[in-house]
């Protein structure tokens, strides 16, 4: 056959033949493999490390310390993410889901740490890891307490709440706001992400945020001060991480129970997130991939205990990469996590990657987590919006976004109880579960399966709102154009009233 007899290609059914390439339990090729799970290491790389600075430097750590903190940080949860996303027995939900260091638990890490020692971290986190294998299955039957409705707005309040985190690059540090500078390369990075998704060919739009970042920090190179990469000089090429590398862990009483308060904060925020992935890669998880996804954040805790780190959860800015990428494969996780261990075991490459200029990380994180609030707003359009689940997603909103702009309104509260509240994503999941149970349960929903979507009291008004409402109404729209176009004819003087319609029989 020559090559003018060849049959023409089908582009309809190639790009069709790639979407149904693109699953879950699909393996990218090796070319693009490694540059999205090493994207996705860009992404939660700041927050990852950030949690071991903060309390190595309460406990007042050397740098030699601090340093093998961050190494054990990082080899752990490369080999916590790879057990959730490949999975073996009951373990690992199976997602593209990264796991990294919990900021729930650096209150109660820093409390236990100045009184008791590092060791008494340890021992905690150990018990709290054990605690959470041992509940999985109990708390992985609450998934009936997560309909749309309690999803959607836990997506949308994981997104909305993480903005603090890109605004805190953004910041790096400063007391008297954002420097220009930092903005600018913020907003940088942002727009050469934009550029790279209008205008780059689709396979370089999978990784437009490790692109804007590696675009970012080549322009920072030429701001003095921008990039700091002095710490790469003194790197070693090889370090071991070694189990009990600060001593056996000890086990006291009370700060185990603190920490098993913040393994049911860490499961209900994981909980979250494994949903959300699952809406966005159109998996959905049921209660034994939850608890197959618990029982591996506790084994992942387990062992952080033994290698001298902490509690581990899923990363939720991770889940804005899922839904920005729309690659599905968790296998582009476990190129993640293999990524992370060896930046665990080779700290000169770890200090390349921290020399990733925060302001840039920023200008990525408003993109992340603001597909993460997307993913979640998505989710809600499956509810019908009466009165009631407007006021449910309203009211946890309010409760989630408290302490995100007021981080200090709950310092005068006991500890169990700011443990709990600061955290704007349990906070709000609480109230978003304890609402729905409050104000639609069976017997409301079936007493108002009739009623308008809007109520008499909401904003929309006359023709807009009676268009949700008609029996004729068709699509999503305030005014649906069938509607408007179906008039029937009236025969009536100008401003006569005419009667109105007989209603639609139901037969």
């Amino acid at each position: 056959m020559t090559k003018t007899d060849e049959p023409p290609v089908d582009k309809k059914a190639a790009r069709k033949a790639r979407a149904q390439s693109n699953t879950v339990d699909s393996v990218p090729m090796m070319g693009r493999l490694f540059p999205l799970g090493l994207q996705h290491v860009l992404a939660m790389y700041a927050g990852a490390v950030a949690v071991p600075l903060i309390v190595g430097g309460a406990l007042g750590y050397s740098s030699e310390d601090m340093a093998f903190l961050i190494s054990a940080d990082l080899f752990v949860a490369g080999i916590a993410t790879i057990i959730q996303s490949v999975g073996f027995w009951k373990f690992g939900v199976r997602l593209p889901l990264m796991q990294g260091v919990t900021f729930a638990a650096v209150g109660p890490m820093i409390a236990i740490g100045q009184s008791e020692g590092i060791q008494a971290i340890f021992g905690a986190t150990i018990a709290c890891g054990l605690f959470m294998i041992l509940v999985a299955p109990f708390f992985a039957q609450l998934l009936r307490f997560f309909p749309p409705i309690v999803t959607g707005t836990v997506i949308l309040i994981i997104g909305l709440s993480l903005m603090r985190v890109a605004a805190g690059w953004i910041v790096d540090g400063s007391e008297d706001g954002a420097p220009p500078i930092n903005v600018a390369f913020a907003f940088g990075t942002l727009l050469f992400i934009i550029l790279i998704e209008r205008f780059a060919p689709p396979a370089l739009q999978r990784v437009s945020v490790l692109l804007g970042l590696v675009l970012g920090t080549i322009a920072a190179l030429f701001v003095p001060g921008m990039v700091n990469w002095s710490a790469v000089d003194g790197a070693q090429w090889f370090a071991v991480v070694t189990p009990f590398h600060f001593g056996l862990p000890t086990f006291q009483v009370a700060s185990i129970v603190s920490m098993l308060i913040v393994g049911l904060v860490i499961m209900t925020e994981t909980t979250g997130d494994m949903i959300a992935v699952g809406e966005i890669v159109e998996k959905p998880v049921g209660r034994k991939q939850l608890a197959d996804g618990l029982r591996a954040d506790g084994l992942g805790t387990v062992i952080g205990g033994v290698f001298n780190t902490f509690p581990y959860t899923a990363f939720a800015q991770n889940v804005g990469l899922v839904s920005l990428t729309g690659v599905r494969s968790r296998y582009v996780a476990t190129a993640a996590g293999v990524i992370l261990v060896a930046l665990g075991l080779i700290p000169k490459v770890s200090a390349v990657v921290e020399g990733v200029p925060r302001a840039v990380l920023g200008g990525a994180g408003i993109a992340l987590f603001g597909m993460v609030a997307a993913s979640g707003i998505r989710t809600l359009t499956k509810v019908k919006f009466n009165n009631k689940n407007v006021l449910i997603v309203a009211i946890s909103v309010g409760v989630a976004l408290l302490p995100t702009v007021t981080p200090t309104i709950y310092d005068q509260f006991p500890e169990w109880f700011t443990l709990i509240f600061d955290s704007g994503i349990s906070a709000g999941a609480i109230t978003a579960i304890l609402l729905n149970l409050l104000l639609n349960s069976e017997e409301m929903r079936a007493a108002k399966m009739s009623d308008p979507s809007i109520g008499s009291y909401d904003a929309v008004r006359g023709p807009a709102a009676a268009a949700l409402v008609h029996p004729d109404a068709r699509g999503t729209g305030l005014i649906p154009t069938q509607l408007l176009e179906d008039k029937p004819e009236v025969d009536a003087a100008p401003g006569a009233i005419a009667e109105p319609a007989p209603p639609a029989s139901k037969d």
